[in-house]
């Protein structure tokens, strides 16, 4: 059986690494308020994570951990978790978008929970921007284009499920 994915040293570096760059994202995304960084930058150093393991290991080992369908609903559970934290200042305070956290309890400027609801609007934003580039990633590694008399034809290189 032909193995997938890149050399043995690849995949050995992969191993070692997948979870400190996953990690770097997480900080990236939780301390955004406070250092540069924030939720699309901490979203795209977390799809980079799958898309590292996408080209060590190939494209079915990836779909195994992280699957298009779950992918998908990420990033609607990205869209929605955004759009309710903005449409929880309107509730507690009659404005759209209103730091509702920071106003009902304050605290000290530069820590973790100083920001309000930007560490939520980040971690929504994070989940949106890295299920969407992983999902772009997948689509551009699943589907290929054949040209055939003359015309480009969009082909799926999946195997069908029987």
């Amino acid at each position: 059986m032909e193995e997938k994915g890149l050399s043995v040293i690849v995949k050995t570096v992969t191993r070692w690494l997948k979870g400190f760059i996953f990690l770097y994202g997480i900080y990236i995304v939780i301390y955004g308020h406070l250092t540069p960084g924030g939720g699309f930058p901490g979203g795209v150093i977390i799809a980079g994570t799958f898309i590292l393991i996408t080209l060590a290991f190939g494209k079915e080992y990836a779909l195994g951990k992280m699957g298009k369908l779950l992918a998908s609903e990420l990033d609607s559970i990205g869209a929605l978790l955004f759009l309710l934290i903005a449409s929880m200042g309107i509730y507690f305070t009659g404005t759209f978008f209103t730091n509702f956290i920071e106003k009902f309890h304050p605290t000290g400027n530069f820590r973790l929970f100083s920001a309000g609801i930007i560490p939520l609007c980040n971690l929504s934003i994070a989940m949106k921007v890295g299920a969407s580039l992983f999902m772009v990633f997948i689509i551009f590694a699943v589907v290929r284009v054949v040209f055939e008399d003359g015309k480009g034809k969009l082909i799926s290189t999946e195997k069908e499920k029987k």
